[in-house]
């Protein structure tokens, strides 16, 4: 029985060693003393897209490049056999290169080199393929001719515009307008549909008004191809009423339109199928006649359409479910409805998909006897049929290898030997795509190598931790020690840890410590050692820091700042006010023991700290400084108060264009007055409505007033001092002035177009102190600048500010002036103003178009200006519009909302895009805005930004569930912004101003919970969580944990009650107080008195008082320290300096009553402080109190 429990122990033991010896692998660090004397297999590192289209006009360049040691060569197949690049004069190969370049300057068609390429990248090690580019050059066929004849469509007849656009490579861009260029309106009756035909729901009289011309935009070659346009020929039966239908309720109806029952145009019938790959996007499409107009309405059969990534487009009419997956697969169906009926489509949705990765297989690196396997799993539908190549050949036709083993979609690799590398191909097909990988297997034979530098010299401050590193690599892998001193046993266990990579982790450092350390790594082909030299250094601390100080304003205060640290670093101790450097000066200056202030001043308080540090830590501490400025008795005044408001108001010397107005001031107040305000109100344009008329200082009561035509004034008058303004006075009589011809014109003239054929002329108009006389009115004149043809002109009268000129030309620059007249005359010749008539939208979009990536979020763009007669208006800027097609990460939904950024400037060819995702595709759209509007869209562009660095980790918590841990809890990034690797924690312990070290935790990427052990119950820690990718750290989500000063104080209050010290001191006391009650109970036998009050005599206390009114002063006992006592940093409870306690006052405990109901715990203080003084402990919460109180 022991004989075969010892078997099966030991089978389980090799069998365990086995697997782990066959999936762990070698990994050969990034050191470039290491990557440039090894010798690799060839790697692929840039190649091609698989779908390859090419701009003719441009030189053609295939890409392909790859990495090696020895260094790779490279040579292309095309259509599956050698092409001979020497051969053809204007095919080159790129020097350490394999990348293609088809050079046209001196002739050639490009469609001479469409085909199939594959790149093949060789060296002494294996072959490594890139995958099959198929090349295509861009075609952009022209439209055939064709003689359309005109549509004849009764009205509320459904219609169909077939567009039939050219086959282009890639498929064009189609849109509808008119032969005059004129976009199509279209909403849910007329409307676009995915093949590019125009649908009409039913037809109305008025689309006979344009011409309809399907337009193909061919991306590549930047050209427009136009259709000939379709002229249609409404039949009606009312085609003379069109205005007296407008407003009616039921248009339809009105004309005698025939209400219809929807029935679908787009698809026909009532079910189709739609097949979709995996990851693409899915549009479904439902178009309906009837008459009304049929309302679209999209379900999914037996489940619900799919949150954020549906939406409903083109009028509803089509559903967009972006990056389909299988559970997408289903039938759809779709609701047309008006007040007539409902029809119904059902669409069946199959979801297939090319292959897709589960498991790439990776590179593969093995010591020479050592086992390893590559897998290759891919999923598809359907599924997948996996094949094995190794150098570009089929497996199963390379030479025999008897230690490979091909088992489906892994090659195992059993006691490989040097010479057997290779470079492994897995190709994953089905009938909708293929994946191809590329995997080497190198065999290696290395001797130990130690990575780092020699001779480290490593400090650290004691009882902190600290990590001596020694990176290593050798094949196969070495084994690694740690000796110190040379002394003979390995370090690892205890107070050690040494890690995987090499690296010894020392938990505490200590003095002993201190000391040479030498890692050594071994494997079958030798050795390699080396040394770091590590010193154990002592902390910093200030042992005195500054106190809150209260100085007075002038004086001098001195701030402490002793320190104690390790004499071999170099110590620096600086002064922080508010957070912020201290400026040091004559007046502030710094001392070897603090900091000194001369004369303070009010700008001196604020909060200062002193930061003591060297190059391995530092210490702090802070302190309050508080100016006390003496202040100033004000002398006694009288009060003061707002003026009274002035009185008996007269108007004299009454003229044309003045008046005299006179005035009694009143009581200032006891403050001087020293303005006054006059206003005045008019009763014909804004009858009681005050407005300000002019000012005059305190020292006058009377002020001739200048007045205008033609308006009838009432005056009143305010008073102004230092604490504010009187009411205003009453008003005066009324003063009527005779008319004038006006004396002003119109202020703000301009003119600008409402719409591409009109000019708006606006004006503000003249205010009631300007008409100066009856029937204002204004003349308007307007003429094209630079022709010198006669003034148009027209008249408006009353409240008027603008007036509309029609059938201008488009943004054409006009003179303009706007003269005021009423019954007296004119005003003077006004001025001439530049307008200009409306705008229409831009003709053109830019071109050249190019895009830079900058960085992770932002891009810079590159265009050609438009020509100015294009623009149709003023130019106001050139806009980007851009979407987040894509993350790079899977299963990451995104929002694919437009944005936009503005370029503003006629001459401006560049601008920045910011503030975009990193790690995502774009997609990018530019248009020249002029003020009507956008004008057409240029090419679309793609582009893809970097990876990034992650937002802060989600719902960062910090609970503390005891007094021995700490447990942090976390989500992932909202934004990883590329693939995550790891989080990184940084904590710190703290305890009020104090510090420690900061500590620093790497955690995995799925990691998203930590427990910290507490070293001590008191104090609190900081923590700094961020997320990694391999860019860097992200932003950080930051916390402390929580306070638990009242558990960590109960606790210690329980240590120190069980302490013999203790005990004994309670033993001695209870001594005393026997003692003591023993004398009481004498002195009171012997007929003592204690003085008492009676209630009837003696006035109550404020504590009295409390008792008395039944109310009662209480502190919560358990969630505070002793009163007279304070808290230390580490737990203990200090006795604060006192001189009296409460027994002096009579409040030692309870007290007793007399036979006559007295209460006798009322003691004269100075009596009983000579009675006890000397036997009375000053601790106001003493056992000696509390029991003397019952006596």
């Amino acid at each position: 029985m022991v004989m075969q429990r010892y078997l099966l122990t030991y089978m389980g033991v090799v069998l365990a060693l086995y697997l782990h010896h066959l999936v762990r692998a070698i990994e050969v660090p990034r050191d470039p003393s290491i990557q440039d004397i090894l010798l690799q297999p060839p790697t692929i590192t840039k190649q091609s897209v698989k779908n390859y289209i090419v701009d003719p006009r441009d030189n053609i360049f295939i890409e392909c490049e790859a990495k090696g040691n020895p260094v790779p060569t490279f040579s292309w197949t095309r259509n599956g056999k050698f092409f001979n690049v020497a051969k053809d004069p204007r095919v080159s190969m790129r020097h350490w290169s394999g990348t293609l370049a088809v050079d046209f300057r001196s002739g050639g068609r490009p469609e001479d080199y469409e085909g199939e390429y594959q790149c093949f990248a060789r060296n002494d090690l294996g072959t490594a393929l890139s995958n099959k580019i198929f090349l295509q050059v861009s075609k952009s066929p022209l439209w055939p001719k064709e003689n359309l004849d005109i549509q004849e469509v009764h009205e509320g007849a459904p219609l169909i515009l077939a567009c039939n656009p050219p086959p282009g490579l890639p498929p064009p861009a189609i849109f509808w307008m008119s032969s005059s260029m004129e976009s199509i309106h279209q909403d849910k009756r007329v409307s676009q549909g995915q093949n590019g035909d125009l649908y009409f729901s039913n037809v109305m009289q008025e689309d006979a008004l344009t011409d309809y011309s399907c337009n193909a935009r061919f991306a590549f070659t930047h050209t427009i191809q136009q259709k000939n346009p379709y002229t249609l020929k409404v039949l009606t039966k009312h085609p003379h009423n069109e205005t007296s239908f407008r407003n009616h309720t039921d248009i339809h109806r009105a004309r005698g339109i025939a209400e219809r029952h929807p029935s679908f145009m787009y698809p026909t019938g009532t079910s189709s199928s739609q097949m979709v790959l995996r990851g693409e996007d899915l549009l479904l499409e439902c178009i309906a006649s009837g008459v009304p107009t049929p309302d679209i309405v999209w379900h999914k059969k037996g489940g619900e359409l799919p949150v954020r990534r549906f939406k409903l487009e083109n009028f509803r009419k089509a559903l967009h479910i972006a990056n389909v997956s299988e559970e997408d697969s289903g039938e759809y169906f779709c609701l047309a409805s008006n007040k007539v009926g409902i029809s119904r489509h059902t669409i069946s949705v199959r979801v297939k998909a090319a292959p897709y990765w589960l498991d790439e297989p990776e590179n593969l690196i093995l010591a020479p006897g050592e086992d390893g396997k590559l897998v290759c799993r891919a999923n598809g539908n359907p599924k997948p049929s996996v094949q094995w190549l190794v150098n570009g050949e089929p497996i199963e036709g390379s030479l025999p290898n008897p230690s490979r083993e091909v088992n489906g979609d892994t090659v195992i690799f059993r006691a490989t030997q040097t010479g057997s590398s290779a470079v492994y191909q897995c190709n994953a097909s089905n009938e909708h795509g293929y994946l191809l990988a590329n995997a080497f297997v190198s065999v290696l034979d290395v001797v130990p190598r130690i990575l780092a530098p020699r001779n480290q010299l490593i400090k650290v401050i004691q009882n902190n931790r600290t990590r001596l590193d020694c990176p290593f690599f050798g094949s196969p892998i070495p084994t690694l020690r740690w000796f110190k001193n040379g002394q003979g046993s390995t370090l690892d266990g205890g107070n050690y840890r040494v890690h995987e990579n090499g690296t010894l982790e020392i938990v505490m450092a200590r003095k002993e410590d201190q000391g040479t350390y030498t890692c050594v790594a071994t494997n079958l082909l030798g050795t390699a050692e080396a040394q770091v030299r590590l010193e154990v250094k002592d902390p910093t601390r200030i042992i005195d820091g500054p106190k809150d100080a209260v100085p007075k304003k002038g004086t001098t205060v001195h701030l402490i700042c002793r320190t104690r640290y390790d004499p071999t670093l170099r110590l620096t101790v600086t002064w922080l006010k508010d957070d912020t450097p201290l400026f040091l000066g004559n007046r502030i200056k710094k001392e070897e023991d603090g900091l000194t202030i001369y004369g303070v001043a009010e700008k001196d308080q604020g909060y200062y700290t002193c930061v003591a540090s060297t190059e391995l830590d530092r210490d702090s501490a802070r302190a309050h400084l508080t100016v006390l400025v003496p202040t100033s008795v004000n002398r006694m005044s009288l009060p003061k108060a707002r003026p009274e408001r002035p009185r008996d108001l007269e108007l004299t010397d009454l003229a044309e264009r003045s008046v005299r107005l006179t005035w009694i001031p009143g009581d200032d107040n006891n403050s001087p007055i020293t303005d006054y305000i006059v206003e005045f109100e008019e009763d014909r344009y804004l009858p009681g409505t005050w407005h300000n008329h002019s000012r005059y200082p305190g020292s006058v009561n009377s002020a001739v007033l200048r007045l205008a035509p033609y308006v009838n004034y009432q005056f009143r008058v305010t008073a102004v001092n230092e604490v504010g303004s009187s009411y205003p006075s009453l008003p005066s009589d009324r003063y009527q002035t005779n008319g004038a011809r006006p004396e002003y014109n119109p202020t703000g003239v301009k003119g600008a177009g409402t719409s591409k054929n009109n000019m708006v002329i606006s004006w503000t108009p003249l205010n009631a102190t300007q008409v100066y006389g009856p029937r204002l009115r204004y003349i308007v004149k307007w003429r094209r600048k630079d022709t010198r043809e006669s003034w148009s002109s027209a008249t408006v009268e009353g409240d008027v500010s603008k007036y509309t000129v029609t059938q201008t030309p488009i943004y054409t620059p006009y003179e303009i002036k706007v003269q005021a007249e009423n019954e007296y005359g004119k005003a003077a010749e006004p001025d001439v103003v530049i307008g200009y008539s409306g705008e229409d939208y831009p003709k053109a979009a830019p071109t050249d178009i190019r895009l830079k990536v900058v960085n992770s979020t932002a891009i810079r763009l590159d265009w050609n200006r438009v020509f100015p007669d294009t623009i149709q208006g003023q130019l106001k800027e050139y806009r980007a519009y851009y979407w987040r097609e894509s993350s790079l990460l899977k299963n990451l939904w995104v929002s694919k909302k437009k944005q936009s950024v503005g370029f503003v400037g006629e001459r401006t060819t560049w601008g920045i895009v910011s503030r975009l995702f990193p790690y995502s595709n774009y997609k990018l759209e530019m248009v020249v805005v002029n003020g009507r509007g956008d004008g057409p869209r240029s090419e679309m562009l793609e582009f893809t930004t970097p990876e990034g660095v992650p937002s802060p980790p989600k719902y960062f918590r910090i609970r503390q569930p005891n007094l021995e841990t700490v447990t942090l809890e976390w989500e992932h990034p909202e934004h990883p912004n590329g693939i995550l690797v790891g989080y990184t924690l940084r904590y710190q312990a703290f305890n009020g101003s104090k510090s420690g070290r900061t500590m620093v935790e790497n955690f995995s990427p799925n990691q998203t919970k930590f427990i910290l052990q507490r070293t001590d119950p008191i104090s609190r820690y900081r923590f700094n969580l961020r997320g990694r990718t391999q860019i860097g750290e992200g932003e950080p989500s930051t916390g402390e944990s929580p306070t638990l000063l009242n558990e960590a104080y109960t606790k210690n209050q329980g240590d120190i009650a069980t302490q013999g010290w203790f005990i004994g001191l309670m033993c001695a006391i209870a001594l005393l107080v026997l003692i003591l009650l023993i004398v009481c109970f004498i002195k009171r036998s012997r007929g003592g008195k204690y003085p008492v009050r009676e209630n009837k005599d003696v006035p109550l206390d404020p504590d009295d008082q409390k008792v008395d009114n039944g109310s009662f002063d209480y502190s919560d006992e358990d969630n505070k320290p002793l009163q007279g006592s304070q808290t230390s940093l580490d737990g203990t409870i200090k006795q604060q300096e006192s001189d009296d306690s409460l027994v002096d006052y009579g409040e030692g405990g309870e007290g007793q009553f007399n036979e006559d109901g007295s209460f006798i715990g009322q003691y004269t203080v100075k009596k009983d402080k000579e009675e006890t003084e000397g036997n009375e402990s000053s601790e106001a919460t003493s056992p000696v109190n509390a029991i003397y109180s019952l006596a």
